[in-house]
């Protein structure tokens, strides 16, 4: 099982969700910490980390004594990674894809790969729990290589649980594709609203299951629940705007082990996301 926690908006509590859903299993349970530019799953587990990882993504590297300076490269590159002017050759790494499209189409086999550092992974354990986050290098604008890299470290024998980067954008669908499930976490505002509709919009295309949490749910007003029904989205947990439970999450403490009632609350969550995925697999 691989579930995937978004958010169209940041602040509205995906990391508190995954990592109270991830504590309140338990065992044979992982998290992967997606939000690469500035992941905070590991401020509420603790993990021990036991290995760290700097990673690299492929960048052209191109011989100028081969080069005959004919453009296709620079054609071919959507991302305007190459330019050639004159007889001067210049490259932009931050832009590029690793796509790998410049390589096939140079007729003098000028180019070749060379490692650009994008940041690092850590691996370790909190108790029972699977920890792995990804850190962005300070600076660096290609974050999809980086959430594939953590994404490897998906165990198909065990609970999967992705902490997606908020929002809608390439960095998102990185971290959601190919999963078996997608929790939205919103908030009952016009603000949550809007931002909820992107995100449910990007889950439609990648054609995933999707359900929602509400969190501060007795906030705002009842325009989300509205959508929700229209949309035939399932609301999943209800979080209230309580001083008790802010309290707990503002100290980097986790709700299930601080308000033992909650613990079941979350597991019931996972079981209804089990029920949908075994219904959606049994068609």
């Amino acid at each position: 099982m691989i579930i995937s926690v978004a958010s169209g908006k940041g602040g509205t509590g995906k990391t508190t969700i995954a990592t109270n859903l991830s504590a309140s299993l338990g065992k044979n349970v992982k998290i992967l910490d997606c939000d690469v530019e500035e992941p905070n799953s590991h401020l509420f587990l603790n993990p021990k980390i036991e290995k760290t990882e700097t990673i690299f993504t492929e960048v052209p590297e191109i011989d100028e004594d081969k080069c005959s300076y004919c453009n296709k490269c620079v054609e071919m590159c959507r991302y305007q990674s190459i330019a050639i002017i004159g007889k001067t050759i210049l490259t932009f790494p931050e832009l590029c894809h690793s796509c790998g499209g410049c390589m096939a189409v140079c007729p003098e086999n000028a180019i070749t790969w060379k490692g650009r550092e994008i940041g690092e992974t850590a691996i370790g354990k909190s108790g029972a729990i699977e920890f792995i986050h990804g850190k962005l290098r300070v600076g660096e604008a290609m974050s999809p290589p980086l959430i594939e890299k953590v994404r490897s470290y998906i165990d198909p024998d065990i609970i999967n649980i992705i902490d997606a980067p908020p929002g809608t954008s390439c960095p998102v669908i990185a971290a959601m594709k190919n999963t078996d499930f997608v929790l939205m976490v919103t908030e009952p505002t016009p603000f949550g609203l809007h931002d909820l509709k992107l995100g449910v919009e990007a889950v439609k295309l990648l054609n995933i299951p999707c359900g929602l949490v509400i969190n501060r749910a007795d906030i705002g007003n009842n325009d989300v629940r509205v959508y929700a029904e229209k949309e035939n989205l399932p609301i999943l947990l209800e979080l209230p705007f309580e001083r008790k439970i802010a309290e707990v999450y503002s100290k980097g403490e986790l709700i299930v082990e601080k308000i033992p009632e909650w613990k079941e609350k979350f597991l019931g969550l996972y079981r209804a996301i089990e029920k949908i995925v075994n219904k959606g697999q049994n068609k």
